[in-house]
């Protein structure tokens, strides 16, 4: 007779049901140390478990999952799918009816990633939180001059140039005079703007405490910087150790480097195995138009909700992919930019869902990028 389990997840305690055709077998609450872990574990082989389903609840479950994933075949399910009824909702009643869906393969359990690919998960999400936190480090140092009357942000293109952070070095090291920070600034924007404006620009009032702040915030910013090299060397290591090819093959995609390659590879994985078409990894990134319709009005063909780290990195490849001279995506952006007079930031969109088709069928055959011609017939 086959037995499942339902695993109602918390912070602090883990509630475990086990049922058979019969009706409940088990119920009980553990805690969430890796012992008491343990001990469920094994409870639950003496019952004769071999399947087991959970709700993905924030991170909490993913230490229960490291724990179980030896020895079971596991789903983690997504909770807006299986809502308890109003008024019968209890921990135990939760864990009790996750438990009868799986015994009634009502529910799909949703894409986990292997141990290695969930590395590469953690640090491309790392890149992304430290490039969160660079980019608010830098509107504070600008802050901080800004503070000082020091307004040389106003006639320069980036805060990320190198001019800029010259000048924010010298400041954070106490030189403060404006024709030793004005050096610093490129030519032809000395040329541009005039070197008495730059200058005025750079005559502020600085304190102590300016100084102490500004060599605070820069020091943050390399330390973020640092980390966030070390995160993409180490994912850069284990794709060319454990996935060449597809690492290689990825490359070949016009917008798609190194960086975003690695990116894609932490978050799809390389075995295709989970999504069955280039339309299901479509629609689980999020880049596939919602289907909303009523009495024949269309309401609305916004994206849907998806995987945001994906979504991302395609977006920003779809800019550069749009660029590429020569590539089908040039063409395609210039066809709806220009000659159809379409939203630029929705063809981005349709050019990220079509990477991603492409990235569907280069993991799942394991074959380069061949960019799209008209000479090309689709196979029957």
């Amino acid at each position: 007779m086959r037995r499942v389990s339902g695993l109602d997840v918390h912070k602090d305690s883990v509630f475990l049901c086990i049922v058979d055709d019969d009706g409940v077998v088990f119920q009980s609450k553990y805690g969430v140390l890796t012992p008491e872990l343990e001990q469920m574990a094994g409870v639950m082989v003496d019952y004769g478990v071999e399947e087991a389903a959970m709700e993905s609840t924030s991170i909490y479950w993913m230490p229960v999952w490291r724990v179980l994933e030896p020895y079971f075949s596991l789903r983690l399910v997504n909770p807006f799918f299986i809502k308890q009824l109003p008024g019968k909702k209890s921990d135990v009643k939760d864990a009790e009816w996750i438990a009868t869906c799986l015994q009634k393969e009502l529910i799909k359990g949703s894409y986990v990633p292997d141990e290695l690919i969930q590395q590469l998960r953690q640090y491309d999400r790392r890149i992304f939180d430290l490039s969160k936190d660079i980019v608010y480090k830098f509107t504070k140092l600008d802050a901080a001059l800004q503070r000082c009357n020091i307004r040389i942000s106003n006639y320069i293109s980036t805060t990320k140039g190198k001019a800029y952070q010259d000048i924010v070095r010298l400041v954070s090291e106490g030189i403060t005079a404006p024709e030793e920070l004005v050096k610093k600034v490129h030519g032809r924007t000395v040329n541009r703007i005039g070197k008495d404006i730059l200058i005025s620009a750079l005559t502020g009032v600085v304190t102590a405490a300016d100084i102490d702040t500004i060599r605070q915030l820069l020091d943050e910013v390399e330390l973020a910087q640092r980390h966030k090299d070390e995160c993409q060397a180490r994912m850069d290591e284990l794709c060319k150790q454990y996935f060449p090819e597809q690492y290689k093959n990825l490359q070949t995609i016009p917008g798609v480097q190194a960086r975003s390659a690695t990116a894609i590879i932490a978050e799809v994985g390389t075995s295709m195995s989970a999504f069955q078409t280039a339309a299901h990894l479509v629609s689980w990134a999020g880049l596939k138009p919602r289907n909303e319709e009523s009495a024949g009005k269309i309401k609305s063909r916004k994206v849907t909700h998806g995987n945001k780290y994906l979504r991302k990195t395609l977006i920003e490849c779809s800019w550069s992919a749009s660029k590429t001279h020569g590539s089908y995506y040039n063409r395609f952006s210039y066809i709806q930019c220009t000659v159809r007079h379409k939203n630029k930031m929705k063809v981005q969109v349709a050019i990220a869902r079509k990477i991603l088709t492409a990235v569907w069928y280069i993991l799942h055959d394991n074959v380069p990028y061949r960019d799209f011609t008209p000479d090309i017939v689709p196979s029957e």
